[in-house]
This record gives structure tokens, C-alpha cells and sequence, in this order.
């Protein structure tokens, strides 16, 4: 289930209603602390990075012993969350239904206006599961073809120049003037939104709780928020 992207006011009826059902929650430990309002009187498994394929195990290993478990990701569990690995982990027979939650791409973009009205590619820049050559050029295709372009992990300490290598690739097919959107902390204590341009932002400006909008060649800034034209106009 996803808990959307920070908040309380973020996560939905039938994802709160999924966590007042379960006996024992699971999920990395940044989620369960936001999931701590909903999980008084639950038992809750929490760990670290890099071992979703165990939380997803040790979800599938209560349910089969009659346990009721709700498994935790950020935003969407579809997106870049835990909804796969307990698929893949599940036996057949084991019922898993996936909640869905608000993802950072819907949310940033609520906060910077409406830059997602037209086609839009999603690319996460962390290579630690996906080698950075292959997003690399996801990235060169996506703007290429004129898509928005959403960027996930943008940049951490031990990927200090993606983003900026990230912005060279988009603008070799993009203008400098394109609108570029940054939300941090999105949802959560001490968002912060700001616009700027591929040739003004600077990568420096982002860090793991960024989500970075790209606008595609249409799009502009109307009131001081990015508008992706759907062509109603025409």
C-alpha cells in the first residue's frame, strides 16, 4: 500500500482503512514513521535500504502463518515501491491486493501547477539497481521525444553529478529556456517549490527528497506556475 507522499492529509481513505485492518505493518523505516499516526497497537517490522526483497519475504512469510500485513512504500507502492517484490515473492493462492497511494510526480506537480498535461516520461536517476548508461539513455529517448520529463533520486551523496549529467542530456534536445520544477520534501516538514529553467537550476538545489519536473518544448509559465499545454486551445 502506498502511504502518498509525506503527510497525513496525503494518504488515502482505502489505505488508511488498509493499515486500521492489518495486524503487522512492514516497510522501510522512513515510511513507518510516517505511517506512525495509523500503528498504535500493530506489531511493525521496519529496515533499511536495500532490503526490500527480505521486507517482502518476511511480509509473504506472516501472511502465510494467518497474519493480516500491510506492506508500506512511499507515494504509489507501484512506482519504484514494494508492490513488486511481494509478487514476486508471493506463492500462488496468497491474495495480495496492491493500494494504490499519490505519487511525487502528481504531487510535485499539483505544487508547481499543471505540467503533467500532456505526455510524460518518469526516470529515476539512482543506479543502484539500473546501470547508469541504460538511464542515460532513457533519458537522451525521452528527450528526444518531447515528453516531460519527471526525475526520481535526483541526486545523494554518492551521486553528487547525475542530475547535472541528467541536464546536459535533456538539453542537447531541449532549449535553455525550458521550465525546469523542483519540490522537496514534498507533503512533508519544510517543502519547499521552486521554478527555474534548464539553463538557471542548479543541481546543487537537490538532494534524495527532490522531485524534479522537466517541461517539454509547449511548456510555459502562466502566473508564476508551469502549465504543459493539452492543446484544448487548437
Amino acid at each position: 500500500m502506498g502511504l502518498g507522499p509525506g503527510g497525513a492529509a496525503g494518504i488515502t481513505a482505502e489505505a488508511r482503512q488498509a493499515l486500521a485492518a492489518a495486524e503487522v505493518v512492514v516497510g522501510y523505516t522512513t515510511y513507518i514513521i510516517l505511517a506512525s499516526p495509523f500503528l498504535a497497537g500493530k506489531e511493525v517490522i521496519s529496515s533499511g535500504m536495500k532490503r526490500e526483497t527480505e521486507r517482502a519475504e518476511k511480509a509473504v512469510e506472516l501472511a502465510l502463518s494467518g497474519r493480516r500485513v500491510a506492506v508500506v512504500s512511499g507515494g504509489d507502492p507501484g512506482v519504484y515501491g514494494m508492490a513488486g517484490p511481494v509478487l514476486e515473492a508471493a506463492p500462488p493462492g496468497l491474495p495480495v491486493s496492491v493500494i494504490p497511494g499519490v505519487t511525487a510526480a502528481n504531487a510535485a506537480a499539483a505544487l508547481l501547477g499543471a505540467p503533467l498535461m500532456h505526455d510524460y516520461a518518469v526516470i529515476s536517476l539512482s543506479d543502484l539497481l539500473t546501470p547508469w548508461e541504460t538511464i542515460a539513455a532513457r533519458l537522451k529517448a525521452a528527450a528526444d521525444a518531447d515528453f516531460v520529463i519527471v526525475l526520481y533520486n535526483p541526486r545523494s551523496r554518492g551521486r553528487e553529478g547525475h542530475l547535472e549529467q541528467a541536464r546536459r542530456i535533456i538539453l542537447s534536445a531541449r532549449a535553455g529556456s525550458t521550465p525546469v520544477g523542483l519540490v522537496r520534501n514534498c507533503g512533508r516538514a519544510g517543502q519547499a517549490v521552486s521554478i527555474s529553467t534548464l539553463n538557471e537550476f542548479a543541481a546543487t538545489d537537490a538532494d534524495m527528497f527532490t522531485t524534479v519536473i522537466v517541461g517539454n518544448s509547449q511548456t510555459s509559465l502562466q502566473n508564476g506556475k508551469m502549465v504543459t499545454p493539452r492543446g484544448y486551445a487548437r
